[in-house]
C-alpha cells in the first residue's frame, strides 16, 4: 500500500485525530469520522442551528454521566457549527470563569471566539465587519470618495448598525468609533485596548476610556448589550451567527449557596433572552452531570431554571432529544468496539495500511473485555483510556512485524496510574 501522503488535507486531519487520541484529549476535527450512537442527538442539533442562522436562537442542556461523551458531544456540536459557517467558543465554568460573574463568562467566549480556521478572531471579525460597511459606503457613494468622507459615512453606518444596542449601552458604539479611528491613523496601542474593552478585559486604562468619552469598566449589567452586539459583528463579517458552548456546568455547584443561585439566575436570564428574541443569531450549548440538574445543590432549588429546564428526560427506548435536555446513554461494549473500528480506518488513512488479522475483531473484543474488567466493568468510564491504549497498540503492529498484540498486550492499571482522573481511579479493581 502507498504511504499517505502528507500534503493531503484528509490525511492530515487523520494524523491530528490520532496525535489527539494518543494524548487523551477530544480531537479538534474530523469527530464525524468515528463518532457513534449519536446521529439523532447531531441531526436535532443540527436543526436548531440551521433556524438559528434564519435569525432564530435557541439553546440546549446535554445530560450525562462522566464517561458518558458530553465533551465529545460539545466537541462535534462544535464542528458542525463551523461547517455550517457560524463563530464557535468553547468555555468550560472555572473559578476564573464562574456562572455567577458574566463579565468573566463573556471575557472568555470572546476571546476564544473561532471563526473561519482562526483561533482568538475576535479582532479579524470587527475588521471584517468594519470593512464590509466600508465597502458597501463605496458602492454606494462611487470608488472616488475622499478618505475622510468615507470615514465619516462609515462611522454613521456604524451607529446606525448599533442604534438598538447603543440604547442600553453607549459605550460599545463609542468604543467600536474609537477602534476605527485608531486603526485608520496606525495608533495600534488604542486599538488594542479598544479591542480589549469590547472582549471584556477589566484591564483597560484610563487613556482609552477618555477617547471613547465613556466611564468605568465593563460590569455585568453592561454584559447582555455585548452578547446583543456579537450577532451583528459576526453576521456582518459574513458568518451566520454564534454557538458558544459551556462545559462543566457542574462546577456552579461548588460555590457558596449566594453564588451559586446568583448564576443559576444568570443562566434564566440568559434562557428568557433566547426565548425573548433578545439574542438572535445565538446558539447556547451547555453540560453537566445528572445532580447538576436534580442534586441538591444544583438547578433543582432555583424554581425558575429548573420549571424552565430541570426535569428529569425519561429514560426509554425512544428518547426525545428535542426536549431542553439530551440524556446521554453510557458506552456500550458494542458501540466501544464499532468506535475502534472506526479509529482503525482513521489510523489506515494517516499512516497506512493497518494489519487486520493482527488487530481484528476478536483483539478489539478482548481488549473491550480487558479494560473493562480493571474498572469494575463500567465501560462508561473507560473510553478515553481505552483509545489512548489502541492507538499504542496500532503503533506497536505498524512499528514491529513480530508484534502480536493477541499474546503480550495485557490492561496493568499501575501503568496508568499517573494518567487517571480521580473518578476512573475510584473504580479501579485495585488500590493503589
Amino acid at each position: 500500500m502507498q504511504a499517505p501522503d502528507i500534503s493531503d488535507a484528509s490525511v492530515l486531519e487523520s494524523i491530528g485525530i490520532i496525535n489527539a487520541l494518543r494524548r487523551g484529549t477530544v480531537p479538534a476535527q474530523g469527530l464525524g469520522r468515528f463518532a457513534v450512537g449519536l446521529s439523532t442527538e447531531e441531526q436535532v442539533i443540527a436543526d436548531q442551528m440551521d433556524l438559528v442562522s434564519k435569525g432564530g436562537a435557541d439553546i440546549k442542556f446535554i445530560r450525562g454521566e462522566y464517561g458518558s461523551g458530553k465533551t465529545f458531544l460539545i466537541a462535534r456540536a462544535l464542528e458542525i457549527a463551523r461547517k455550517k459557517g457560524f463563530v464557535t467558543a468553547h468555555v468550560a465554568i472555572s473559578p476564573v470563569a464562574p456562572l455567577h460573574r458574566l463579565r468573566s463568562l463573556y471575557a472568555q467566549i470572546a476571546t476564544s471566539l473561532h471563526a473561519g480556521g482562526e483561533q482568538q478572531a475576535f479582532r479579524s471579525i470587527i475588521d471584517a465587519w468594519l470593512f464590509g460597511i466600508e465597502q458597501r459606503v463605496s458602492a454606494r457613494e462611487g470608488s472616488a470618495i475622499p478618505s475622510e468622507r468615507l470615514e465619516e459615512l462609515t462611522l454613521q453606518e456604524v451607529e446606525y448598525a448599533l442604534a438598538d444596542i447603543s440604547l442600553l449601552n453607549a459605550p460599545v458604539a463609542a468604543v467600536i468609533r474609537t477602534y476605527y479611528l485608531a486603526n485608520n491613523a496606525a495608533d495600534f496601542r488604542t486599538s488594542q485596548a479598544a479591542i480589549g474593552w469590547l472582549c471584556g478585559d477589566p484591564n483597560i486604562g484610563r487613556d482609552l476610556r477618555q477617547k471613547a468619552g465613556i466611564r468605568g469598566d465593563i460590569g455585568d449589567s453592561s454584559i447582555f448589550p455585548l452578547l446583543e452586539a456579537l450577532p451583528v459583528f459576526v453576521t456582518g463579517a459574513g458568518y451566520q451567527g454564534c454557538v458558544v458552548a459551556i462545559d462543566e456546568l457542574e462546577i456552579t455547584q461548588t460555590f457558596p449557596r449566594n453564588l451559586r443561585e446568583r448564576g443559576f439566575q444568570n443562566l434564566v436570564r440568559i434562557i428568557d433572552a433566547i426565548d425573548g428574541g433578545l439574542l438572535p443569531r445565538w446558539y447556547l450549548i451547555c453540560a453537566g452531570t445528572p445532580m447538576l440538574y436534580d442534586g441538591p445543590r444544583g438547578m433543582r432549588p432555583v424554581t425558575p431554571l429548573y420549571d424552565r429546564i430541570g426535569q428529569t428526560p425519561k429514560e426509554g427506548e425512544f428518547p426525545n432529544p428535542r426536549q431542553p435536555q439530551i440524556l446521554l446513554k453510557p458506552f456500550s461494549p458494542d458501540r466501544l468496539e464499532e468506535v475502534a473500528h472506526r479509529i482503525a480506518g482513521v489510523y489506515e488513512e494517516a499512516y497506512g495500511e493497518v494489519d487486520r488479522s493482527r488487530i481484528s475483531h476478536r483483539f478489539i473484543r478482548t481488549m473491550v473485555n480487558r479494560v473493562s474488567t480493571a474498572f469494575g466493568g463500567r465501560i462508561d468510564i473507560i473510553p478515553r483510556l481505552f483509545l489512548k491504549e489502541f492507538v499504542d497498540i496500532l503503533d506497536k503492529c505498524d512499528l514491529y512485524p513480530d508484534y502480536d498484540p493477541m499474546s503480550v498486550y495485557q490492561t496493568d492499571p499501575l501503568d496508568l496510574q499517573e494518567i487517571l482522573t480521580d473518578e476512573e481511579k475510584a473504580v479501579m479493581q485495585i488500590r493503589f
